[in-house]
């Protein structure tokens, strides 16, 4: 797998029917190891190690219903209350940051509500708060640090 733009993290593989599995810590299995799938591990660990979020408010790869159809987000992480803190789209590296990956995650976001939005191909990463009353995003040079109000 090709090398992202993340600090260097060890990861656990095995290899199943041709297959190489690498193992996710949050959803505690091997998944298969797609290049979405590098760029989603490496942001777990991102999450974990270096801005120190607790691993029991991270979740990956849940289906919401997003007028009727059912769609998965990539991470999110919630905060103590149940509200979602953080919500994370991940592309693979070959996959460029749109505007459409934007209106991807904004669709996603009507429904969680998360404070704090992330968008990245391990390569490039956009950070972003909401303005709710305006009804729009501001662009941020890095994640906050976890708020557990």
């Amino acid at each position: 797998m090709q090398k992202l733009n993340f600090p260097t993290y060890s990861f656990r593989f095995k290899n199943s029917e041709n297959k190489v599995l690498i193992f996710d810590e949050i959803r505690k299995k091997f998944v298969v190891l797609t290049p979405e799938e590098w760029v989603r591990q490496h942001v777990v660990q991102f999450l974990l190690q270096e801005k120190k979020y607790s691993k029991s408010y991270i979740n990956v790869e849940k289906s919401i219903k997003i007028n009727g159809l059912t769609k998965r987000y990539d991470v999110v992480v919630f905060q103590p209350n149940g509200k979602i803190f953080l919500l994370i789209e991940c592309k693979a590296p070959e996959v460029s940051i749109s505007q459409e990956t934007f209106n991807q995650i904004a669709r996603y976001n009507m429904i969680l509500e998360s404070e704090y939005l992330m968008v990245t191909n391990g390569l490039n990463h956009y950070f972003c708060q909401m303005d709710f009353e305006k009804e729009q995003y501001r662009f941020l040079r890095e994640l906050p640090d976890f708020i557990s109000n």
